[in-house]
């Protein structure tokens, strides 16, 4: 005889209830093995895939020759990546007009032989830099939840300083341009190009007063270069004329959604520009490179592979790509 309705209905409620417990706990399971999985692409793949990235920038006037600079930034090399340093001195394969370093080339205090090492074949060819944060101060371990604060700088207190710079005289000393609060213009293959920076606007340590005025008009491109892109900083280069910005800090996002925006900037641009060539308005490009290192304590990337970019200055009437 078949059961009543009311004894079923039991039945199946008690089924429901025996179920759920063992359903949730696969889930977990699951999404646990995902994040594992996940996070070991990150660590042990993906953050070593380093890519370079190929843009044409419209700043030049019809009949200049075209210029190809190469964009680094966010190195954060150590002493022992061996493989990375390897990587970038192979960019001088490229034989760029000019070389453009936009900050955060450390995390060792004990790493300057290295990097120079490693950027060694590249002092060969011109080129310029600013400094980052993290040339500043030791990277420490964060909270991830401080990159979506506001005050984003934390506490400064007891950190431990970085050789910046003994840092910066070696590279200047190799024949790169320090750019920190300086104007200059330079003959690159018969193209002038006038440079203008500022120290790093994360630490709040961006003075752009120093450099401010409009830019050279004789010079055939305007390039300013700072290591994070704020906002703010874009607008004053906007102001005084000049044709591109370079900047870093961002690394792209470090984490972003696949095929999608970053989640974080850890500055004052918006997700959707936290990497590559974008124009700021009308009259202005910039380009935010994703960089080739990481935090060595957050040392992962997901969809967003470690990179350095080579921009070729093209006529303005020419499209981007």
């Amino acid at each position: 005889m078949s059961a009543s309705l009311p004894s079923l209905r039991s039945s199946l409620a008690g089924a429901r209830c025996d179920a759920h417990p063992s359903g949730l706990r696969r889930s977990v399971v699951a999404v646990g093995a995902l994040g594992a999985v996940t996070a070991a692409y990150g660590g042990l793949v993906e953050r070593n895939l380093f890519t370079l990235r190929r843009f044409d920038v419209p700043v030049l006037d019809p009949g200049t020759p075209e210029l190809r600079v190469l964009h680094i930034s966010d190195l954060h090399l150590t002493a022992a990546q061996k493989r990375k340093q390897a990587w970038i001195s192979d960019l001088a394969r490229l034989r760029p007009d000019y070389v453009i370093n936009t900050g955060d080339t450390s995390s060792d205090p004990n790493g300057i032989p290295a990097i120079m090492a490693a950027l060694g074949p590249l002092f060969d060819f011109p080129g310029a830099f600013v400094p980052g944060n993290n040339d500043y101060y030791l990277p420490q371990p964060k909270n991830p939840a401080r990159y979506f604060l506001p005050d984003k700088t934390g506490d400064l207190t007891g950190r431990k300083r970085m050789p910046w710079a003994e840092l910066a005289a070696a590279m200047a000393g190799a024949g790169w341009l320090d750019l920190t609060h300086q104007r200059a213009t330079v003959d690159v293959a018969g193209v002038s190009i006038a440079l203008a920076g500022t120290d790093d606007p994360h630490l709040r340590r961006a003075r752009y007063a120093k450099i401010a005025g409009a830019a050279d008009p004789d010079a055939a491109v305007r390039i300013g270069v700072i290591h994070s892109p704020e906002p703010a900083m874009l607008n004053s280069f906007t102001g005084d004329g000049y044709d591109l910005v370079l900047a870093g800090h961002t690394h792209g996002g470090q984490i972003r959604v696949p095929f999608g925006p970053a989640i974080v900037t850890n500055c004052g641009i918006d997700v959707h520009r936290a990497r590559w060539l974008h124009q700021w308005d009308s009259r202005m490009w910039f380009n935010v490179c994703a960089g080739l290192g990481t935090n060595p304590f957050m040392p992962f990337r997901i969809a967003c592979r470690p990179e350095a970019v080579l921009l070729t200055l093209v006529a303005r009437d020419a499209r981007p790509h």
